[in-house]
């Protein structure tokens, strides 16, 4: 299979309407995608509850989550980078309305690796 070149910030509409959600690469255990948001924000009242793993990176732009178990959200800049395990209720609280915010997520099922 030949290989294939692309860049993370090319290909990126002036305007969206709902955030745009683009899958990279992808396997029976793996997704790699990336995600574009405009000030957009997780509806008032939703939270994500997925049934895999979730790593996200934020490569560009600004973001709040919220987890659910937490009273305090999290704040990210870009190069942050966050493990959200399976079944952990979340939501964005927000993203920057002033320039557009790329995050890089791969999403998995499996053990959710440790820090050292």
């Amino acid at each position: 299979m030949p290989f294939r070149t692309d860049n993370l910030f090319h290909d990126i509409p002036s305007s969206l309407q709902n955030e745009l959600f683009q899958t990279l690469a992808e396997s029976d255990t793996i997704r790699i995608e990336r995600i574009v948001s405009d000030g957009h924000s997780t509806a008032p009242g939703e939270w994500f509850d997925q049934e895999w793993h979730e790593w996200v990176l934020l490569v560009s732009g600004e973001a709040t989550l919220r987890f659910e178990n937490s009273a305090v959200p999290l704040i990210m800049q870009p190069g942050d980078h966050v493990m959200i395990p399976a079944n952990c209720r979340h939501r964005v609280e927000r993203t920057d309305p002033g320039q557009k915010t790329i995050w890089l997520a791969v999403h998995y099922n499996g053990n959710v690796p440790h820090h050292p």
